[in-house]
C-alpha cells in the first residue's frame, strides 16, 4: 500500500498535498545542469489560491472552460491550480497550435479567458481576436515577455489575488467545497476522423481513479522527470500521480534530457517509444566507439543477461504465451531453465555489476519504473532495456480513458504485452466483423484467449463523452463500454497484446496522432494515384502504399504492361514521390510529422470484398495483415538510420 493521497476531486488533492507535504519540493525548474529552482507544495497551493481568487474576480464561474495554450513550465501548473481551485475546467493545448486549431478549440469550447505562454502566441491570438468575440481576457504567462495593451500578466493576477486573500477573500475555498466528482476536470481536444479535433471530457472522478489505480509503491523520496507534453493527458496524469505521494517533478526538455537523466537520477517518468529508441541508439553508438575489449565485455554481458532473464521469465511464468504450454513441455523445459539459471547466475552477477551498471547510468541509474506510452515499443527495444535492467513498463491507453487502461507491473512484466488491465478496469475482445464476444467467453476454448478482435474497455477512467458531439459519443460508447479502435488479444498470461488499429488514426512513435484520410483524399487528386493508404502506426515517420494509374504512366512513356511491372520500376516510384511531395508539404498546410517519407507501389489494386468494403472504404486492418511483409520492407531504411 502506498502513501498516495486519495481525494474526491483534484482540488482536494492539491489542498491535501500542501498540508501533508508542506515545505517539500513539488516542482523544479532547470537553471543550469546542476541547479534547479524548486517550489514547495505549500507555496504552489498558495499561488493557486491567489490565482483562483483573481480569476473569480475576473468573472470566471464554476464549471467554465479556461484555455491554457502552453508547453511544460511551472507557470502551466500554477495556471492549472488556479483554474481547478476556482471550480472551472481547463482546455489545454501546446504553443505550437495552428491558427485554425486555436480558432476551432476556443470557439467550440466556449472559452472566454485564455492563458498564453509566449509573446508570439499572444500576438497571434490578438490578430485573431476579431474572429473570437467571446474572448474577454488574455493572460500572458511568461514573466520575461511584454504584455500588449489589453493583455494581463500572470504575475499581476497573482499579486491581485494575494491582495484579495490578505483582505479576507475566501471565495476560492467555497468553490472547492462545491466541486463534484462528475464535474469536468479538463477538456482535451484530440484529432477526429474528419480532421476536426474532438473534445474529450474528463472528469475529476476519471483523474482520481487513475491516481488510485496505477500500480506501484512510491513516496516523497521519488523524483519524476517531465519531458512529454503536459497538455497530453499521459504526462499530466503522471505529474498528478507524483503530487499524490509528494514526489518532486523536474521539468526537462528534449535537448537536455540525456544530461538531466544523469543529474536528476529520476526514479519514475512518463516516456514515449521514441525516447527509448534514442537512448538505445546512444548506448550502441557509445559501445561501438569504445575500446575493442569494452565492446567484447558488453556483448558478453548482454548475452548472459539474455540467458538469465529468459530463464527467469520462463520460471516465473512471465514469458509471453500466445498459446498454452502443454504440461509435458513445461516438465521438460523447467529443469533446463533451472540448470541454465544456476550456471549463468555467478557470471551474470559479475557482468551485471561491472558492465551493465554503466549502461543503466545512461538513464540515471535510479529508475524504479518508467511507463512507456503513446505508441508501441519496438520489440527489440523492449527486450534490450529489460535485459540490461532498465525497467521499461509498457502501458496502453488513450485520451478517452484518462489515459491508462493497462500497464505491465514489475511483478507481471511480460515483454511483448501491455500488461493486465489496471484495477477496476474491465476488458473485452469483440470480433470486428460480427460483433461476437471473443473474450471473456467460457464457451470458447481457453475462454477466448489468443483470439484477435477489437479492444473494448469499461471502468472509472472512461471519459464522460465528446463535448457537443452526441453522435460520436454514441458511436464510441455503449453501456459504459468504450470502443478503442485497437485490435488486440489476451495472452495466456492474462495480459493484453495490441496488434494494430481498426480505426484510421495513426499514432507515431513520437506520440503524434495523424489522421490519414485527409492526406489520402489530397493524394488521390493526383492523376497518377488511383488508390492509396497512409501507414506508420508506431513508426517514426509516415509511409504510403500506392496503387498507381497505369494508363497515366503509359502516357508519360512508361512501357510497363501491368501494375506488377510498374511497381518494380524505380522511375515510377520516383514519379509518385514527386507527386507526393508536391501535394503533401508545409506549403499546402501539412505539419512536419504528416509528411510522407516512405513510398511503396503495389502490384494490384484494392478490391471490394478484399481490402475494400462495399462502400469502397479501406479495411485498414486487412491491408496491414495482407501487406505485412511489404510494410516491414517499406520501413527497413527507417530502422537502419
Amino acid at each position: 500500500m502506498t502513501n498516495r493521497i486519495l481525494a474526491s476531486n483534484m482540488a482536494e488533492l492539491y489542498r491535501e498535498a500542501a498540508r501533508r507535504y508542506a515545505s517539500l519540493p513539488a516542482f523544479a525548474t532547470r537553471q543550469t545542469a546542476m541547479e534547479w529552482q524548486p517550489v514547495s507544495f505549500e507555496a504552489l497551493y498558495g499561488r493557486g489560491l491567489d490565482l483562483a481568487t483573481a480569476l473569480i474576480e475576473l468573472g470566471v464561474k464554476a464549471r467554465d472552460h479556461v484555455g491554457i495554450f502552453s508547453d511544460n513550465r511551472l507557470e502551466w501548473i500554477v495556471a492549472d491550480y488556479g483554474v481547478q481551485l476556482c471550480g472551472a475546467a481547463d482546455v489545454p493545448r501546446g504553443r505550437d497550435v495552428s491558427d485554425d486549431e486555436l480558432l476551432y478549440i476556443i470557439e467550440h469550447a466556449g472559452i472566454e479567458l485564455v492563458f498564453v505562454e509566449t509573446s508570439s502566441l499572444q500576438d497571434r491570438l490578438l490578430k485573431l481576436r476579431n474572429r473570437l468575440p467571446a474572448v474577454r481576457e488574455i493572460i500572458l504567462m511568461d514573466a520575461a515577455a511584454t504584455a500588449r495593451e489589453g493583455v494581463r500578466t500572470l504575475g499581476d493576477l497573482l499579486a491581485r489575488g494575494k491582495q484579495l486573500r490578505d483582505g479576507g477573500d475566501r471565495r476560492a475555498e467555497e468553490r472547492i467545497a462545491g466541486i463534484r466528482p462528475g464535474d469536468l476536470f479538463t477538456l482535451i481536444y484530440t484529432s477526429g476522423t474528419t480532421g476536426k479535433p474532438k473534445g474529450v471530457m474528463l472528469t475529476h472522478a476519471n483523474m482520481v481513479s487513475q491516481i488510485a489505480n496505477l500500480p506501484g509503491r512510491h513516496n516523497s523520496n521519488d523524483r519524476n522527470l517531465s519531458v512529454l507534453p503536459i497538455w497530453h493527458v499521459f504526462e499530466r496524469v503522471i505529474e498528478m500521480y507524483a503530487i499524490s505521494f509528494g514526489a518532486c517533478t523536474y521539468y526537462s526538455g528534449v535537448l537536455t534530457l540525456a544530461e538531466d537523466m544523469q543529474n536528476v537520477e529520476p526514479t519514475i517518468m512518463a516516456s514515449a517509444p521514441r525516447l527509448w529508441e534514442k537512448v538505445h541508439e546512444r548506448i550502441l553508438k557509445g559501445v561501438k566507439a569504445s575500446h575493442p575489449v569494452r565492446q567484447v565485455l558488453f556483448h558478453m554481458a548482454y548475452f548472459l543477461a539474455r540467458q538469465y532473464k529468459d530463464s527467469i521469465y520462463f520460471l516465473t511464468d512471465t514469458k509471453i504465451k500466445l498459446r498454452p504450454l502443454p504440461w509435458w513441455q513445461r516438465a521438460i523445459l523447467t529443469p533446463f531453465h533451472v540448470l541454465r539459471w544456476l550456471l549463468v547466475l555467478p557470471w551474470y552477477g559479475f557482468f551485471n555489476a561491472a558492465v551493465l551498471e554503466r549502461i543503466r547510468l545512461t538513464a540515471g541509474g535510479s529508475l524504479v519504473a518508467t511507463i512507456s506510452g503513446g505508441g508501441a515499443l519496438p520489440q527489440h527495444i523492449d527486450r534490450f532495456f529489460n535485459y540490461v535492467g532498465i525497467p521499461v513498463l509498457e502501458g496502453y491507453g488513450m485520451t478517452e480513458t484518462s489515459p491508462v487502461i493497462s500497464v505491465r507491473p514489475k511483478t507481471q512484466l511480460v515483454v511483448g504485452t501491455v500488461g493486465p488491465p489496471i484495477a477496476q478496469t474491465e476488458l473485452r475482445i469483440v470480433a470486428l466483423d460480427s460483433g461476437e464476444l471473443l473474450y471473456p467467453n467460457d464457451a470458447l476454448p481457453y475462454g477466448g484467449r489468443s483470439l484477435r478482435g477489437e479492444v473494448h474497455v469499461r471502468g472509472p477512467q472512461v471519459m464522460k463523452g465528446y463535448y457537443k458531439d452526441e453522435g460520436q459519443t454514441r458511436a464510441s460508447m455503449q453501456d459504459g463500454w468504450l470502443r478503442t479502435g485497437d485490435l488486440g488479444m489476451v495472452t495466456h498470461n492474462d495480459c493484453l497484446k495490441i496488434l494494430g488499429r481498426s480505426k484510421a488514426t495513426i499514432v507515431l512513435s513520437s506520440g503524434e496522432n495523424v489522421e490519414p484520410e485527409p492526406i489520402e483524399m489530397r493524394l488521390q487528386q493526383s492523376r497518377f494515384i488511383d488508390q492509396c493508404m497512409v501507414v506508420g502506426q508506431d513508426r517514426r515517420q509516415l509511409g504510403l502504399l500506392v496503387v498507381p494509374v497505369l494508363a497515366e504512366f503509359r502516357q508519360e512513356g512508361h512501357a510497363a504492361g501491368n501494375l506488377q511491372e510498374l511497381a518494380a520500376d524505380p522511375s515510377a516510384v520516383a514519379r509518385i514521390g514527386r507527386e507526393v511531395r508536391r501535394l503533401i508539404s508545409p506549403q499546402e498546410g501539412f505539419k512536419s510529422y504528416e509528411l510522407i517519407r516512405h513510398i511503396r507501389l503495389l502490384p494490384e489494386a484494392f478490391t471490394v470484398g478484399n481490402q475494400l468494403t462495399r462502400l469502397f472504404k479501406i479495411k485498414r486492418h486487412v491491408v496491414y495483415e495482407q501487406y505485412s511483409r511489404e510494410l516491414e520492407e517499406l520501413f527497413t531504411t527507417e530502422t537502419r538510420k
